[in-house]
């Protein structure tokens, strides 16, 4: 019986980080296989943005980095520089999608339809001939002893790839497919894991001031500010609010819930601080903790993941398993709402595959 060959790059995961990486291999002429457990690609991006695909904010890379806050920019720097929003777009516009540009930089398909990016890759993909595997949910990874590959495990099938790319994303919306799988994966090869965190989320309250607007969303005169025992200003997010029946959501909320839970998580406490809120001509203030953030399932994006000292930021491969890399939210990071996460998952994915297409280089 003829021994298995093994794949350059297995990327397991098809959602944003995934597919990115997948099209960078097509372009590196890296054999590559695409896993993913859903039936297609891409059901989370086709939720962003309310379906219309936020998908980077054309902005310079060092106001990006800024923007990240929470230590980030050190990790993220090499890959922002290298796939800044600016070659994003014009990547998107190569595969003709015309784009349309927000007043504040945010970009999205000028049609306002996420499955536009998701059918710009699939095409491309379709193109380059990059074998996709869906309604195939990875079981285990291994790296095989005494051998320079690793085993992916299936329900039916076991196959091998030289290096492996986790682009399996956080854990909410698990319905999309981000179940945690591929932080089960780093955590069973020897990876810490940071505790998760929602990190853009609604927040609810039965304050009638709220709850008798539900349905109204409020795009031009949203306001959120966290503000200090001294009502000296500690975050200040200009945006959408959004009235829901359960209380408060929209960009300026999930920025503001994104600032509390990072302090939260490096130890500070939140206990004095409140959340001052603008929407039309209406004013709420809250003291931030008597606000309870929706489940962590409904989170937009997942604060926490794989620790990020693990993984060299120049490759995105680990420094403890030699060929497995990671691309995405599956690691500990996380951006604003507006176009950043996305950004995230493109940049990290490109820079996982084209450390790979390197390494093939120089064997």
């Amino acid at each position: 019986m003829q021994d298995m060959k093994s794949v350059e790059i297995a990327i397991i995961g098809g959602g944003a980080a995934g597919m990115f990486a997948a099209a960078v291999a097509a372009d590196r002429k890296l054999g590559a296989l695409l896993i993913e457990r859903k039936a297609r690609l891409g059901s989370k991006v086709l939720m962003t943005a309310n379906g219309r695909c936020n998908f980077t904010k054309d902005i310079a890379p060092d106001r990006f980095l800024a923007d990240l806050g929470y230590g980030q920019d050190a990790f993220l720097a090499q890959a922002i520089r290298e796939c800044p929003p600016r070659q994003i777009i014009k990547g998107f516009q190569s595969l003709n999608m015309p784009v349309r540009r927000m007043a504040d930089g945010r970009m999205f398909p000028a049609d306002g339809k996420a499955a536009t990016v998701v059918h710009a890759f699939g095409d491309l993909l379709r193109d380059s001939e990059v074998p996709i595997l869906t309604n195939c949910a990875v079981r285990a990874i291994r790296k095989n002893k005494g051998e320079d590959d690793f085993t992916i495990s299936t329900p039916h099938f076991d196959l091998k790839a030289r290096n492996v790319l986790i682009a399996t994303g956080g854990v909410s919306y698990p319905k999309t497919g981000s179940v945690g799988d591929g932080q089960r994966f780093a955590a069973e090869l020897g990876h810490r894991l940071v505790p998760y965190r929602p990190g853009l989320i609604g927040l609810e309250t039965a304050d009638p001031k709220v709850t008798r607007l539900a349905g109204r969303r409020f795009e031009d005169d949203g306001r959120a500010m966290v503000k200090d025992a001294s009502g000296r200003m500690l975050f200040d997010y200009k945006g959408e609010v959004d009235c829901e029946r359960f209380g408060l959501s929209g960009a300026a909320i999930y920025n503001a819930e994104r600032f509390l839970e990072h302090l939260r998580r490096e130890g500070k406490s939140t206990r004095e601080l409140s959340l001052e809120v603008w929407f039309g001509h209406n004013r709420v203030v809250y003291r931030a903790d008597d606000l309870r953030p929706r489940p962590l399932k409904e989170s937009i994006v997942t604060i926490g993941g794989v620790d990020l000292s693990e993984i060299n930021p120049a490759t995105m491969e680990s420094r403890l398993v030699k060929g497995l890399y990671f691309a995405g939210e599956v690691m500990d990071i996380d951006g604003p709402t507006g176009g950043y996460n996305l950004t995230l998952a493109f940049a990290t994915a490109r820079k996982a595959v084209v450390s790979v297409a390197a390494s093939r280089a120089r064997r």
